[in-house]
């Protein structure tokens, strides 16, 4: 199986315009595209930078021409669930004529989305990405080709992946941000190719507050790390 990662800018989707507008980004739950009926039907989260930037969206979202439904499931603060019904984009069309796979949910903020797609073949790939060009404005930002064996692995160990990913999403900006410095800047390379000191002069704070830092965000990601390592080995007796 080929899977792409794909950034698209479609010109005929309802939520690229209205990121396009709006500060709000959505992130698809779960999704369903019936092509006898030419619609997607979608659960997503909305957040805005804001209540007022969220109430602006989801009425842009509603306006718009090629939205067919759209309803709040719940709804706190700058964030919403909604529900909704678009036509089908060229794009959609294009991908599923060629007998490809929209294989993974969407993520859009700022006019762009970041799609999952997969092809069973060279050729259907070639062909669909040519048309896509016509219609839509997109790169490739990540192609591989998963064996059997290799999708069996991922497909066993969701939940080891998942259990990392909860990790890391648990990470403070502040924990996330000196993690990654630290990380650039070889913290933790041997020998070190950067100092406590060196850290605190970056971000303007003491050499204990550094520290500090590091340890949170080390301590997520390792008991992160041991969770899902310890579900591996679950999955792997069972």
């Amino acid at each position: 199986m080929i899977d792409l990662d794909l950034d698209m800018r479609q010109y005929d989707c309802p939520f690229i315009d209205t990121t396009d507008d709006v500060d709000v980004g959505f992130s698809a739950v779960q999704w369903q595209l019936d092509t006898d009926a030419a619609k997607l039907e979608t659960r997503l989260i909305a957040k805005a930078g804001s209540r007022g930037a969220l109430d602006d969206g989801l009425r842009a979202l509603r306006a718009h021409p090629n939205m067919a439904n759209c309803y709040i499931l719940s709804k706190r603060d700058n964030v919403a669930e909604i529900g909704t019904k678009i036509e089908q984009t060229n794009a959609m069309r294009t991908i599923q004529r060629n007998g490809g796979y929209i294989t993974g949910p969407f993520r859009i903020e700022n006019g762009r989305e970041r799609w999952h797609v997969g092809f069973d073949a060279d050729d259907d790939e070639d062909r669909t990405l040519a048309e896509l060009e016509r219609h839509n404005d997109f790169s490739v930002e990540n192609r591989d080709r998963v064996g059997p064996s290799t999708l069996f692995d991922l497909l066993e160990h969701s939940e080891s992946a998942m259990s990392l990913l909860e990790g890391c999403r648990s990470l403070t900006e502040t924990e996330r941000e000196t993690f990654e410095v630290a990380s650039r800047e070889g913290y933790y390379e041997t020998p070190r190719e950067t100092t406590l000191e060196e850290l605190a002069d970056h971000f303007d704070i003491s050499k204990t507050a550094v520290s500090m830092n590091l340890r949170r965000s080390e301590r997520k990601v390792l008991e992160a790390a041991m969770g899902a390592i310890d579900r591996m080995d679950d999955d792997e007796r069972l």
